[in-house]
């Protein structure tokens, strides 16, 4: 790495605190651009890249296969970088100022139907403490939809089952109420009474959630439970657990829930994140007349 990428990177850890993911997502776009550098014509160091340059170097990351979101990563690393450079070292032109972003591709989630998640939720019996705590997970995901780290965070002290409520804490560290169904009540506190107590250990934390060890569930185990279940019930679609979250707002909506609502309920900051399941819905209308239109 040149030394004003690894000032850069040192900028990003030290001043502005950001994730040590993010810090990695950087890195790696400048390095990608530092390497196709050594070979672009025209480059001998950082201040001889124009716009042209950054351009090119775009382009050939689409052409290599890469995904336009993956692409639009390369822009950013670039743009807030070269603007480093130009507030940090006095540079008079910045050959990315007026770079535009790659536009983000939209895709709609997928989702499973409502006999699919009971199907899947159904294929779990309860009777060890395994199979109450993977109950309660996928009960407490589909009734609430929480992002999976989010189940993996909760904490008993955060759980109201009589009131049916759960406080988590999501994305920029933002803490919200959801609603917890009964069948998802009912299912965590029999985990709570019969299948969490045999293993805890005196190193457990109060994590709602724990490994067979006595330690907080992670994130990838909650993956392969739910690989697991699903292939044992014959679900032959792509499960995984914010599948589960798509699904829980995609049949609000269908149920006739306001978005705003859903918004709140998803922790969404921004309401456009939440109307793409606007148009899973309205993709399935096609559907729809087709079945029960005459002419459909």
């Amino acid at each position: 790495m040149s030394p004003e990428i690894e000032q850069f990177l040192m900028y990003l850890a030290t001043e502005r605190g950001l994730s040590t993911n993010y810090q990695l997502i950087i890195q790696r776009s400048l390095e990608a651009f530092a390497k196709w550098s050594e070979t672009a014509e025209g480059i001998t160091g950082l201040r001889s890249v124009t716009p042209g340059h950054i351009t090119d170097f775009l382009a050939s990351r689409k052409r290599s296969g890469l995904e336009a979101a993956s692409v639009r990563l390369d822009a950013v690393a670039l743009r807030i970088f070269f603007r480093f450079l130009v507030a940090r070292q006095g540079w008079l032109v910045n050959p990315a100022e007026s770079l535009s972003l790659p536009r983000p591709e939209k895709h709609l989630p997928d989702t499973l139907g409502v006999e699919q998640v009971q199907k899947l939720i159904e294929s779990i019996q309860p009777s060890d403490p395994q199979g109450s705590r993977d109950r309660a997970i996928l009960e407490l995901l589909y009734s609430s939809g929480l992002r999976v780290s989010e189940l993996c965070a909760a904490r008993l002290e955060n759980l109201d089952l009589d009131s049916g409520f759960i406080r988590v804490t999501g994305k920029g560290s933002k803490t919200r109420l959801v609603p917890v169904g009964n069948p998802a009540a009912t299912a965590i506190r029999r985990y709570i009474e019969s299948g969490r107590p045999p293993v805890v250990r005196p190193w457990t934390g109060a994590e709602v959630f724990l490994s067979v060890r006595g330690k907080k569930l992670t994130p990838q185990r909650v993956w392969q439970l739910i690989k697991q279940y699903s292939a044992r019930a014959g679900i032959e679609a792509n499960v995984y657990p914010h599948l589960l979250r798509h699904s829980f707002a995609t049949h609000l909506l269908g149920g006739g829930a306001d978005l705003r609502i859903i918004q709140e309920l998803l922790g969404h900051a921004d309401i456009s994140t939440t109307q793409i399941y606007t148009h899973v819905e309205k993709s399935g209308l096609k559907a729809v007349i087709k079945k029960f239109h005459p002419r459909g």
